[in-house]
C-alpha cells in the first residue's frame, strides 16, 4: 500500500512541476510593450546516456521572466546546470560545454530530483522571431494560454504511464507479499490449533478464538508495523535513493501525501491481523473435511508433467513452424500458448523429478542406514502435490520476470541498428549538425579549429525517388584520400558502395534512391560555405585521420564556443541509440522488482516447506533415542526444504531464460548473465538459509521432547 502511494505521490508531483514551469505565450500587446522572455527549446545528450532538454533563453525587454529554480539571469554566454546533469556530466566537463556556469538549478524548477536541464544564454541574444517563442510566465497562475509544446525537459514523453507502474508493484509486489502473509499466518501454528482446540471445547465462540490468534501473533505484527513506519518517517524526511536504478524519491513529494503514508502501517496492521484470524478460521473448517485425497491428483501431476517439455517446444520453436506469411500477431499467440502452458506443467515436472529423486533417496537410505534420507525419500516420494504447491510461485515468478525483461528490451529494439553501426565503425566518424543556421565564417572557425581530423559534406539526391539523382560529397583532397576516394581533378561519378566502412554508415543513414554518389573536390572556405547553406538534410562529417575514436565531449564544447547555439554531434544512427535508452533504464524497474518479488516468493516456498517438515519433526523426534543423535534432522530437511526450492530455481531459470531467448530483434538476448546469475543466486541463497532454520527448530523441538537426563 504504501509503494503504490508513493508511486502516486511521485507521480502527481512531477505533473504539479511541470505544469508549473510551462511557459505562457506572449499576446500581441505584450510583444510590443516587453516584459517576455525569448525562449527556445532544445536537446543534447551525454555518452551512452539519455537525452535532455537544452533550453536557449533571454530577456526580450522590461523584466524578462526568469523559469522557476532560477534566481538570476545568466550572463551571455553563461549556462544554468541541474545538480544531476552536473554530476552525471562531470567526466564531459558538462559544466564549460555551453559556455561558463553560472550556477544550479533549484528542486522547485525539476520535475525530480534526477532531472538533467540546462538554460543557456547565447552570447549573441536570441531574435524573436522563429523558431525562438516569445513567453511572458510560467504556468497557470501567470496567464491561460500555456504551452506544453514549450516545456522543457522530456520526462512526459520518455515515462511509462501510472498504471503501468503501479500494476508492476501490484504484480511484482503486492501478490507475493500477500501470498507470504497467508503462508506465514500458518507456519508453526499447531501450538496455537491446540489451544483455540481447548477453547473451543470449553466452550469459546468464534470471538474468542479470534482473540487467541489475535494476541499470539500482535507482537511480531506489531514489531513490523513499527519498522514500517518508521521506513516511512525515513522517506518523508530524506530523499531516498533506490538501489539499481540510479532514482531518486522526493521527500517532497512524499510529504504532500503524510497523512495517506501514514496510515499504510496502521492499515497493514489490521490487514495482517485479519488475515491471521482468517487463515485459523479457514483451517478448523478444512480440519473438519474428513474426506480422503484422490489418487487421480497424483496422476495428474505425473501427466501434466510429461506436458511440459511439449510446452517448452512450442513456446520456442513454435513460431517458427508457422507460415512464412502469417502475421506476426499468430506467431506472438503461438508463443503465449506455449509459455502459458509452461507456466501450467513446469511445477509439475519438478515435482516430478523430485518424487523420482525420493525413490531413489529411499533405496540409498535403506542401503546405507540413513533415517534422515529415507524419511525424506518416502515423504517427498508420497506427497508430489506438496512439491508442486511449494515451487509454483518461485518457476511463475521467473518466467514473468524474463518475459518482462525481454519485451522491455524489445521495445528499444528501435537502436539496435544503429548499435551495430557503432560497433562496426566506433565514433571515428561523426557528424555535425548545427542548431540553426550559422555564418560561414563561423562554419571555417570549426573546420579550422578541428585537430587531426579530415571534414566532408554528403548532400542527398534532389529526388530520393528518381533512381537517376546522384548524391553530392564534398570534400578537400586529404579528406577524400582518408576514404579511399583519391583527388579528382574534376567531378567524378560512383556507383556502387564504396569501399570505407565509415563512409557506407554515412551513405546508409542518408535516404537515397539508387546508389549514384557525385564526388567533388574542394577546400576549405568553399566547404564552409557550402555547409553553412546547405539544406538541413546534408550532412556535415568529420573524421579522424587514423581511425581512432573522436572525443564528442570536446566536438560539442567547440561547436558552443563557435556556433551561437551548438551543434549536434553523434555518430551515424546514434540519435536511434539515445532514443531507445529510457527504456532501458525503465527495465531496471522491472528487474529490481521482480527480483524483489522472486525474493519474497522463495521466502513464501521456504515457510511452507519449512512449516510442513515442522509438523513431520514433532513425528520424528521419537527417532532420536533409536538413531543416537539428530542429524536425521539436517539431512532430512536438506532434502525437504533445500532440495526442492534449489531444483526450482535452478530449473526455472534455465526454462525462463530459454522462453525468453526468441523474444528478441537483433537475434541477441536482452537477458544479461548478471540477471541469471542474480535470480538463481537468490533463490539458492534463501533455501539454505530456510533448511538451516528448519533444521535449528526441529532440532530444537526435539531435544524438548527427549527425556531429561538423556
Amino acid at each position: 500500500m504504501g509503494s503504490s502511494i508513493a508511486v502516486h505521490a511521485v507521480y502527481a508531483g512531477k505533473e504539479e512541476r511541470r505544469i508549473a514551469r510551462t511557459p505562457v505565450i506572449a499576446a500581441d500587446d505584450v510583444h510590443r510593450s516587453g516584459n517576455s522572455t525569448t525562449w527556445l527549446v532544445g536537446s543534447d545528450s551525454l555518452s551512452g546516456q539519455r537525452r535532455f532538454s537544452v533550453v536557449y533563453l533571454a530577456p526580450h525587454k522590461g523584466d524578462a521572466p526568469l523559469p522557476p529554480g532560477v534566481d538570476a539571469w545568466p550572463a551571455p554566454g553563461q549556462a544554468v546546470l541541474s545538480p544531476a546533469l552536473r554530476k552525471a556530466g562531470a567526466a564531459e566537463d558538462i559544466d564549460h560545454r555551453y559556455g561558463r556556469l553560472a550556477g544550479t538549478i533549484k528542486a522547485e524548477g525539476l520535475d525530480e530530483p534526477t532531472e538533467w536541464l540546462a538554460y543557456v544564454r547565447p552570447r549573441g541574444g536570441l531574435a524573436a522571431k522563429e523558431p525562438s517563442d516569445l513567453i511572458t510566465g510560467f504556468g497557470p497562475s501567470a496567464g491561460s494560454s500555456i504551452a506544453p509544446g514549450l516545456e522543457p525537459g522530456s520526462g512526459r514523453d520518455d515515462d511509462k504511464p501510472e498504471w503501468m507502474f503501479q500494476a508492476a508493484i501490484l504484480g511484482m509486489l503486492c501478490l507475493p507479499s500477500l501470498a507470504l502473509l497467508l503462508v506465514a499466518a500458518r507456519t508453526g501454528a499447531h501450538a496455537r490449533d491446540r489451544r483455540t482446540a481447548l477453547v473451543t471445547a470449553l466452550g469459546g465462540r468464534r470471538r474468542d478464538r479470534a482473540l487467541v490468534a489475535i494476541g499470539e501473533a500482535a507482537l511480531p505484527v506489531l514489531l513490523g508495523a513499527l519498522l514500517g513506519a518508521a521506513a516511512v518517517a525515513t522517506a518523508l524526511r530524506y530523499d531516498v535513493h533506490v538501489p539499481c536504478t540510479g532514482y531518486i524519491v522526493s521527500s517532497g513529494f512524499l510529504r504532500q501525501y503524510c497523512w495517506w503514508l501514514g496510515v499504510a502501517p496502521v492499515v497493514a496492521l489490521l490487514a495482517v491481523l485479519a488475515a491471521v484470524v482468517l487463515a485459523d478460521l479457514a483451517q478448523r473448517q478444512a480440519a473438519t473435511d474428513a474426506r480422503p485425497r484422490s489418487a487421480a491428483r497424483i496422476a495428474w501431476i505425473s501427466r501434466l508433467a510429461a506436458l511440459c517439455p511439449l510446452m517448452i517446444l512450442l513456446a520456442v520453436r513454435g513460431p517458427g513452424l508457422a507460415e512464412p506469411g502469417s502475421d506476426s500477431v499468430g506467431r506472438i499467440l503461438i508463443s503465449w500458448a506455449g509459455i502459458a502452458g509452461t507456466v501450467l506443467t513446469l511445477p509439475a515436472a519438478v515435482a516430478t523429478v523430485v518424487a523420482a529423486a525420493g525413490r531413489v533417496l529411499t533405496r540409498w537410505g535403506q542401503r546405507r542406514a540413513l533415517p534422515g534420507t529415507l524419511v525424506a525419500g518416502r515423504r517427498i516420494t508420497a506427497h508430489p502435490g506438496a512439491t508442486a504447491r511449494l515451487v509454483t510461485g518461485i518457476t511463475v515468478a521467473l518466467i514473468v520476470l524474463m518475459q518482462a525483461v525481454a519485451w522491455q528490451g524489445l521495445f528499444g529494439s528501435q537502436s539496435a541498428e544503429a548499435q551495430r553501426t557503432l560497433d562496426r565503425i566506433g565514433r571515428s566518424a561523426v557528424s555535425v549538425g548545427t542548431n540553426g543556421r550559422v555564418p560561414p565564417s563561423d562554419m571555417s572557425a570549426f573546420l579550422n579549429r578541428l585537430p587531426e581530423t579530415e571534414a566532408l559534406l554528403l548532400v542527398p539526391p534532389a529526388d530520393p525517388g528518381n533512381a537517376g539523382s546522384p548524391m553530392s560529397l564534398y570534400g578537400s583532397c586529404e579528406a577524400l584520400a582518408t576514404v579511399g576516394l583519391g583527388c579528382p581533378k574534376t567531378e567524378q561519378r560512383i556507383s556502387g558502395v564504396p569501399q570505407d566502412p565509415r563512409l557506407q554508415e554515412f551513405i546508409r543513414w542518408t535516404p537515397h534512391g539508387a546508389l549514384l554518389l557525385d564526388v567533388r573536390r574542394t577546400d576549405t572556405v568553399e566547404l564552409a560555405h557550402r555547409a553553412a547553406s546547405a539544406a538541413e538534410e546534408s550532412l556535415l562529417a568529420v573524421l579522424s585521420r587514423d581511425g581512432r575514436d573522436l572525443s564528442i565531449p570536446y566536438l560539442k564544447r567547440l561547436a558552443y564556443a563557435v556556433f551561437p547555439r551548438g551543434a549536434h554531434v553523434g555518430a551515424p544512427g546514434e540519435d536511434q541509440v539515445t532514443a531507445g535508452i529510457p527504456n532501458r533504464d525503465q527495465g531496471r524497474w522491472s528487474t529490481l522488482l521482480g527480483v524483489i518479488g522472486i525474493c519474497v516468493l522463495t521466502v513464501t516456498a521456504g515457510l511452507s516447506a519449512m512449516a510442513e517438515f515442522l509438523r513431520q519433526g514433532r513425528a520424528l523426534a521419537p527417532l532420536t533415542v533409536l538413531t543416537g543423535g539428530l542429524r536425521l534432522f539436517r539431512s532430512s530437511s536438506a532434502w525437504s526444504v533445500l532440495a526442492p526450492i534449489a531444483l526450482a530455481g535452478l530449473a526455472g531459470s534455465v526454462v525462463a531464460v530459454g522462453l525468453a531467448a526468441p523474444v528478441t530483434a537483433d537475434g541477441k538476448s536482452y537477458i544479461t548473465p548478471e540477471l541469471l546469475w542474480s535470480t538463481t543466486g537468490i533463490v539458492l541463497l534463501v533455501s539454505v538459509l530456510m533448511w538451516l532454520w528448519a533444521t535449528i527448530v526441529a532440532v530444537r523441538q526435539a531435544r524438548a521432547w527427549r527425556p531429561r537426563g538423556d
